[in-house]
């Protein structure tokens, strides 16, 4: 992004990470800074700091789950095992870091790769207990 200010054109970067350690936690952070490094930095550290943990089912998800994030909507569903991870862009990234295999997933309405990781993760929070998913 470039603010021009009465010194110049001001340039600001923003960096999105996630982090997780591909055994059911995943956490994502959105910093900015003058340089790319210093963004990645800030991003690292606000990630780190919201790591969440999730539910999984040998390897995939326990049951069917959808949420809503500003503009972004996102589906996600269990596969069978083996069949691997079937979603696109940043869900696919979110998925794979949380510890996913296979799972079958749907992105609707914003492109926008941060809101897309954001409801990833709200869909991902929204897990119930294998438990409590056969007594419902």
């Amino acid at each position: 992004m470039t603010r021009v200010t009465k010194g110049g054109k001001q340039m600001s970067f923003r960096a999105c990470i996630v982090v997780g350690d591909r055994h059911g936690r995943v956490g994502e952070g959105t910093g900015k800074g003058r340089d790319v490094q210093i963004a990645m930095e800030k991003a690292v550290r606000l990630a780190k700091k919201h790591v969440v943990r999730i539910q999984l089912v040998n390897g995939t998800i326990p049951h069917r789950t959808e949420a809503k994030y500003k503009a972004t909507s996102v589906l996600i569903k269990p596969a069978p095992p083996g069949s691997g991870l079937i979603c696109g862009g940043a869900m696919r990234i979110v998925l794979n870091l949380a510890g996913v295999e296979s799972a079958s997933g749907k992105i609707f309405g914003g492109k926008n790769k941060i809101t897309t990781v954001r409801a990833t993760i709200k869909a991902l929070c929204a897990l119930r207990a294998p438990r409590a998913v056969k007594a419902a």
